[in-house]
């Protein structure tokens, strides 16, 4: 019977070529949409889970309780030893430093210069903790030596070739030497940790002599089995704190992040060492997205069947009379969907596959076709296919069986009212989810176009920022200088730790004869700095060009937020002392106006240039350069660099770059968004098609008549179309306040947001309308210029 079914359903297919066509490209693109989203999921919901002790480990995050309370993945160094003495469930902790603070590493393996990007001072505990698989040589206990280093599988493969790395000897930044002592295994692109090499933390000054002051640190701890209850640990964090840190100075708390957590939620922590985070609210609002065009896709389906349902119902007449139960058309009928859903899985896969390098770029991830036939995406499609042949295939089965053979073989015009008015309204659901898509995708693209032209309050573009980190001593660098000095595309010049976008030491600022401290960041740089930067200068005045050996007075340019604060006016502050962690004879030398340092994300925070060379070292050289060839412009300064610093690898990176990478989730989420846009209009215009042509059919005859009378196509056309535009406009009324208040709420995670322009909705609006009319075009004009003979015959 069941076979008998299948070939009753492939004639139907063939017998009614377009709509089988619409039906099943509207459930491939429905189907294709949810296994790419679902291949995403399971990427991002697969990290760190590899680990046999990821249920017992956890990161410790810091939360300011100062002005601006932000979220940091890196604490004090001194917190690591504690953990392990005063928590009972505290097997194991251990620490790690990204080398320079996050910046990259100089390497001299033999005559060759490599630039390491993953380069990590750690504890031993780390290794145990996360289970790093050991390929040859020593393992953790080569940590507990100075001078030692392990290096991943391809890591060494890449420094020395075929050769054997162990018992070679690796220079870093020109500073220390390390020997190789062991090789481990390259960690999963699914870890939240990578490390390429590693060398001992107990070789640095902050491990030797632990501070509670420098939050440098990322810190993990591995609980026992029976944990008990977290709130108990985060008390006994709190104790921790107590025993050690005066409570004027406590501007900190801690608390613990499972390790499974940290992949997808912790975008919002400023400070972590760690890359490649994903994003749950993607997760959440990709999964909902997914869901919601498949089910777009399902109605579509629903809505082609109501389409035919003359013929079904005739069908359905014929049958009963013959003598076929309920049962029996009920099972038919899912047999038919069940091998329409079946051939559109199949091209929705193939949809998947030609997709997904496009969709890969989009989200800045490697998801392989492969997965596709892993047994979860089976077990997943299996799930699908019969969701969606239940869901789909419920109209007709459940629906039209019932009639009986009178009623479906002459229905009443009466019949089917309320049907009807839930199609219309499932249309109208379908078009208010994509409206609200495409209102996302405009605004989205506005708040991109208004970051990239604010003024940021300095000027990124043609700035250059050269890593000197591993420059081997004072004279090179001064060397650099001049050099670069007198290349002719150079107009400015200046050394600095750092720059706006990278991050720079973090300390306390405090008011005048006060204990109320608010956290700045404090940048080492030159007399140049805001000449290179362009700042505008409000008071006082630049740094000073030069400075006398032993001159112990500390010069520091401030900015406005920092001024307002210490509650001065940007003249009075000129010569007072400041309280900064930079020296007790630190005095305030120049105020410069607000300039985004970070992110549009927040508000700009409190930002110091000082030069005192006992707080930091002067990490880059910045160059502004004059607009001339940008390839001729880096060949010139990398062959500059290279005759003078021969030790050290040319490592450079543009400042306005940097600028545009700070919002690159959003420009992934406009991406995604359009992209996923797209997609649900054109499965949405798919169902408008199936009531246009429900609509033509159920009014064949009044069309007929109408055309014997004289009407003309226009006319007939704008009969059609004007019961569209009805639902379109029902549709808007829906989506734009919806729409409204959910981008308020996105665009509240920028201190500095646009207004949603009453344009974003026209637009749309009218793209919609134009979309609606070109859709329902043509089922209105087939229906207008039918002759009308064949639509009274049967009268």
């Amino acid at each position: 019977m069941i076979k008998n079914y299948i070939k009753i359903a492939w004639r139907s297919l063939k017998t009614n070529r377009l709509f089988s066509a619409v039906n099943i490209l509207g459930l491939a693109l429905g189907l294709a949409t949810t296994l790419l989203l679902f291949l995403f999921i399971l990427h991002e919901r697969s990290f760190d889970s590899m680990y046999a002790k990821k249920d017992r480990i956890y990161r410790v995050l810091l939360h300011t309780t100062e002005e601006g309370i932000e979220t940091w993945a890196q604490v004090p160094s001194a917190l690591s030893p504690q953990l392990t003495e005063h928590i009972p469930s505290a097997q194991q902790s251990g620490r790690l430093l990204k080398n320079d603070y996050g910046g990259n590493a100089f390497i001299k393996a033999g005559d060759n210069i490599l630039t390491e990007s993953k380069l990590f001072w750690i504890d031993p505990s780390i290794l145990d903790m996360f289970d790093v698989n050991i390929l040859s040589g020593m393992g953790a206990k080569a940590l507990t030596k100075p001078n030692t280093i392990l290096l991943s599988k391809s890591t060494a493969k890449r420094y020395f070739g075929s050769e054997n790395p162990l018992g070679k000897t690796l220079t870093v930044d020109n500073r220390n030497t390390f020997e190789v002592k062991g090789i481990f295994e390259d960690f999963s692109e699914h870890s939240s940790l990578q490390f390429n090499a590693v060398v001992p933390i107990m070789m640095r000054q902050e491990a030797k002599h632990p501070s509670w002051g420098n939050a440098s640190f990322e810190t993990f701890v591995m609980l026992n089995s029976d944990t008990g209850n977290l709130n108990d640990i985060d008390q006994k964090l709190q104790n921790i704190i107590d025993s050690n840190v005066e409570k004027e100075q406590q501007w900190y708390t801690f608390s613990l992040q499972p390790l499974e957590q940290i992949h997808l939620q912790s975008s919002a922590y400023t400070d972590s060492y760690l890359e490649n985070y994903g994003d749950i609210s993607q997760i959440k609002n990709l999964t909902i997205l997914g869901i919601l065009i498949l089910i777009i896709a399902c109605i579509n389906y629903m809505n082609l069947i109501t389409a035919r349902s003359q013929k079904k119902a005739k069908d359905v007449g014929v049958n009963k009379t013959l003598g076929a139960s309920r049962t029996q058309l009920i099972l038919r009928f899912y047999v038919e969907t069940g091998l329409i859903t079946a051939i559109a899985m199949i091209l929705g896969g193939l949809f998947t596959i030609l997709i997904l390098p496009s969709f890969n770029n989009i989200v800045n991830r490697n998801l392989e076709a492969s997965s596709l036939f892993s047994l979860q995406i089976f077990v997943f499609l299996g799930f699908i296919w019969l969701v969606t042949t239940l869901i789909s295939g419920s109209y007709p089965a459940l629906y039209l069986s019932r009639f009986s053979p009178k009623d479906a073989l002459k229905p009443t015009s009466n019949k089917g009212i309320m049907a009807s008015f839930i199609r219309k309204g499932l249309v109208v659901v379908q078009f208010s989810a994509s409206v609200v898509l495409i209102v996302s995708v405009l605004v989205v693209r506005q708040q991109l176009e208004f970051v990239q032209n604010k003024n940021l309050g300095f000027n990124p573009e043609q700035v250059i920022a050269i890593s000197t980190t591993a420059v081997p001593d004072v004279a090179t660098n001064h060397a650099l200088v001049n050099a670069f000095k007198k290349l002719p595309n150079v107009s400015l010049i200046s050394r600095a730790q750092g720059y706006p976008t990278v991050s720079v030491s973090l300390n306390s600022i405090y008011k005048p004869n006060s204990d109320v401290g608010m956290s700045v960041n404090t940048n080492l740089a030159e007399h140049n700095i805001v000449d290179i930067l362009q700042l505008k200068l409000l008071a006082g005045q630049r740094l000073p060009s030069h400075k006398q050996d032993g001159d112990s007075l500390v010069e520091v340019l401030i900015n406005k937020t920092a001024l307002d604060f210490l509650g001065y006016t940007p003249e009075e502050a000129i010569g007072k002392k400041v309280e900064a962690n930079l020296g007790n004879n630190s005095y305030i030398y120049g105020v410069v106006d607000d300039f985004n340092f970070a992110s549009l994300h927040k508000p700009v925070g409190a930002y110091a240039f000082h030069n005192t060379v006992t707080k930091g070292n002067y990490n880059y050289l910045l160059v502004r350069f004059k607009n001339q060839n940008l390839a001729t412009t880096v060949s010139e300064f990398e062959r500059t660099f290279k005759s003078i610093a021969t030790t050290s690898a040319f490592q450079y990176a543009f400042v306005d770059k940097n600028v545009e990478h700070l919002y690159q989730k959003e420009q992934q989420m406009a991406k995604v968004s359009l992209l996923f846009s797209i997609l649900a209009i054109i499965v949405a215009c798919l169902g408008l098609f199936a009531l246009a042509a429900y609509m033509a059919e159920q009014r064949q005859k009044e069309i007929g008549v109408r055309k014997v009378f004289g009407a003309s196509v226009p006319k007939i056309v704008q009969l059609l179309s004007i019961d569209f535009m009805k639902l379109v406009l029902i549709s808007f009324a829906i989506s734009f306040p919806l729409a409204l208040y959910i981008m308020n709420q996105w665009l509240q995670d920028f201190a500095y947001r646009v207004t949603i322009s009453w344009k974003v909705f026209l637009i749309t609006g009218c793209l919609v309308l134009l979309i609606t009319f070109i859709t329902v075009s043509y089922q209105a004009i087939k229906a207008a210029i039918a002759n009308p003979i064949n639509s009274l015959r049967t009268e």
